[in-house]
């Protein structure tokens, strides 16, 4: 694996609007609404993950695009609907306003529907390409799998529900690390093993990097829990002190900041240890996650 985090970030922002399908004119609004959020910017991360983990496993960079582009169009479907009035109301997100704030609460509804829905649309078409390869379809239906399991009522939108529902009200450790295995890692577990499946894994590799997705996903959640408290609104993008102003459980506000710091070094090297027995091979994994402990955004 010799690319770099900005390769494989390049390589998703070049392809992410080749799969969006043409909207008729009547509906330009929900184009125009889709394409917003989706070309605001943002880190790419599970596009990337998912596209290094196909790498990693020896599959081809080409055939994993429409599947790391569907896992950011269901990731971006669930930043504007958690940015709605009904769940976080935030007003900015990656240093502009949010999509409800330009199109109105109904049109991003409609916007996330349209990304959740077009997602499963690009890995189907795809799919529908290797009916004649039991091999490739089989990978291909695994891949599904993991990212529809990962995005739905197993994965994040439980740990979305589960958030809500714990707002204004006390949380444990064990509740707090619940929420953030389904809202946070889920997803990023989901990237891994769909890249996985769509190269030439095996069972330790599926082992060993789904418990590395796990303490990624608790450790960027961890950081992201210590930015809100001490992070540079200009740096992130969006409102700091959120968290506090809607009674919600974070790993700050239950442990505090120095042992929500000591758990996500807890956790980073959990990761680390995770692909121990890959040494060199991986290495954008182990560089990884030591630079998300240290992000300022």
């Amino acid at each position: 694996m010799d690319r770099s985090y900005a390769e494989y970030k390049e390589i998703v922002n070049a392809h992410l609007m080749d799969f969006i399908p043409n909207i008729d004119n009547k509906s330009l609004s929900l184009y125009e609404s889709m394409k917003y959020s989706l070309l605001a910017g943002g880190k790419r991360l599970r596009p990337v993950l998912l596209l290094a983990s196909c790498e990693f496993a020896g599959g081809s960079i080409r055939e994993a695009i429409p599947y790391a582009c569907a896992v950011e169009y269901i990731h971006t479907y669930s930043l504007i609907h958690d940015d709605l009035p009904a769940m976080d109301n935030d007003d900015l997100r990656r240093g502009i306003p949010t999509n409800h704030k330009v199109y109105g609460d109904a049109i991003a509804i409609l916007a996330g529907d349209g990304l959740l829905t077009t997602a499963f649309e690009v890995i189907s078409k795809d799919m529908m390409l290797y009916f004649d390869s039991p091999e490739k379809m089989m990978k291909r239906v695994n891949a599904a799998y993991q990212i529809a399991s990962g995005a739905g009522c197993q994965g994040m939108v439980a740990g979305q529900v589960s958030d809500i529902e714990a707002e204004n009200a006390i949380a444990s450790n064990e509740m707090l690390e619940y929420i953030h295995l389904n809202k946070t890692a889920a997803l990023f577990k989901a990237s891994i093993k769909a890249g996985l499946y769509l190269g030439d894994y095996d069972d330790k590799m599926i082992t060993d990097m789904s418990k590395y997705a796990d303490n990624l996903g608790l450790a960027y959640q961890i950081a992201d829990d210590i930015l809100d408290v001490v992070g540079n609104k200009e740096e992130l993008g969006k409102n700091t002190g959120s968290d506090e102003k809607r009674h919600k459980n974070t790993y700050t506000s239950i442990n505090g900041l120095d042992e929500a710091r000591r758990r996500l070094e807890e956790l980073t090297s959990g990761a680390v240890e995770a692909i121990a027995d890959y040494y060199d091979n991986a290495e954008f994994f182990r560089d990884l996650v030591l630079e998300l402990a240290e992000r300022k955004y």
